[in-house]
């Protein structure tokens, strides 16, 4: 597990860093994530070449996670995990629910720790020993020094931690390595330099002592539980994936899978809807970063309206709600997009963040239906909003609404929710699409 005292501290460089350098060891790494995010994930499957998995103990119950692991991780030479924010924080202040802590523990994973040492020198020493000893029920097996001025600066520190704790590796200042953020996070793979990966393993290489690091980290394999034979594929579920629709959880596309679905993916920037669809799923990415070529293929927008019109099951996450509604309003331009629902939206707007808790009262998913998920957005809804809602929706900060906006047999919404914590949502899906082929 690579962690850190606080986000920024460098935990998404190392990890990527450490991937692609045992990957040069010809090791296969299994990647994972703790908590919701999307966007290091899709790093990850850069670096490592396999799907990466979310982890998430708000989301997903303790007996999901450990499977999701042991399943993940059966094939792999390492399993690597990032964590979120810091170590201790997670979605709420008096317990360690959600946090990255909770889940290494829940696994049974020692904690390497990644602090930024940048402007520190002895103080490095107390804030290790603060971490180290805040849970005893926590193993830290060692510490990464990120961002150190140089050999002798890191030298100062090791003296200091005076072997209380391995310092596992020391990496130099390299400002021209970072990966760019905006306003949900870094910048995707696409759109960084190719070369950044292979420049982080070099990295880590050089600083890190692997060997060391693979030996404190090491654990016995857990047994992977045995998993449901999938239904014969009797529906084909158009995928939206491409630069403007691109967060999926792999747990979701899976479950669908199981169900009966045959996954077909199109780019609705660049190609045509596909023939033969029972079903079309829109998931969230950066529809605003692409308003224009979005707008500009009417042949799709035209298409997945007629679709939604014909009673064809539509299940949209986020950006996929942007792309359905009749116009994105966007820094004082006006895209027209599908106008399957009849209001739009607009950027930007202010933040919404939260975990949810959903319940379903109608829809796409029928009623009774709990599930988990989570909210990340810049965009809102302008205009009144006619159509009928079909979640009630309550975050961990005790906030409820009604959510979920169902017309004919679509259903759009702004949660992004995981799939895995009711699987029943994916049998729903499917039995939709079923339906829709049948008549």
């Amino acid at each position: 597990m690579v962690a850190g005292t606080h986000s920024g501290v460098g935990k998404t460089s190392v990890t990527l860093g450490l991937i692609a350098a045992l990957r040069r060891r010809g090791l296969v790494v299994q990647p994972f994530k703790v908590g919701p995010d999307f966007i290091d994930p899709l790093h990850h499957q850069h670096a490592s070449g396999r799907p990466p998995r979310n982890l998430d103990g708000w989301m997903l119950d303790a007996a999901t996670n450990r499977a999701c692991f042991a399943r993940a991780s059966a094939d792999a030479d390492v399993a690597l995990i990032e964590g979120v924010m810091g170590l201790f924080d997670g979605s709420e202040g008096g317990s360690e629910c959600g946090s990255t802590a909770e889940m290494a523990k829940l696994l049974g994973v020692p904690v390497v720790l990644v602090i930024d040492a940048g402007a520190m020198a002895r103080s490095a020493a107390a804030l290790v020993h603060g971490f180290v000893s805040f849970d005893p029920a926590l193993t830290v097996a060692g510490v990464v020094l990120n961002n150190v001025g140089g050999e002798g600066h890191a030298a100062m520190i090791r003296d200091a931690v005076a072997g209380a704790i391995p310092i596992l590796g020391a990496v130099p200042r390299s400002a021209h390595i970072l990966v760019p953020e905006r306003h949900l996070g870094l910048h995707l793979p696409h759109e960084t330099r190719s070369e950044y990966v292979e420049q982080l393993a070099t990295l880590v290489e050089r600083h890190v002592d692997l060997e060391a690091l693979l030996a404190a980290g090491a654990i016995e394999r857990p047994a992977a539980p045995p998993t449901a034979p999938s239904a014969p594929a009797t529906v084909r579920i158009g995928l939206a994936r491409d630069e403007a629709f691109c967060f999926y959880y792999a747990d979701n596309l899976e479950l669908l899978a199981r169900a009966g679905a045959e996954l077909v993916e199109f780019s609705p920037i660049r190609e045509s809807l596909p023939d033969g669809l029972d079903g079309l799923y829109l998931g969230g990415g950066y529809p605003e970063l692409h308003a224009q070529e979005l707008s500009d293929n009417s042949e799709t927008r035209e298409a997945v309206r007629a679709f939604a019109a014909a009673g064809g099951p539509v299940y949209a996450e986020c950006g996929g709600l942007m792309y359905l509604a009749t116009t994105l309003e966007l820094d004082g331009a006006t895209y027209p997009l599908c106008g399957v629902l009849p209001f739009g939206t607009r950027m930007p707007a202010p933040l919404t963040l939260a975990y949810v808790d959903v319940t379903t009262t109608g829809g796409l998913f029928g009623t009774g239906l709990g599930a988990r998920g989570h909210l990340f957005h810049f965009s809102e809804i302008s205009g009144d909003v006619p159509a009928a809602r079909c979640f009630r929706l309550e975050t961990t900060r005790g906030e409820l609404a009604e959510e979920g906006y169902h017309l004919h047999d679509v259903l759009a919404s702004y949660a992004h929710l995981h799939f895995a914590s009711n699987p029943r949502l994916a049998e729903a899906f499917v039995e939709r699409c079923r339906a829709f082929a049948e008549r």
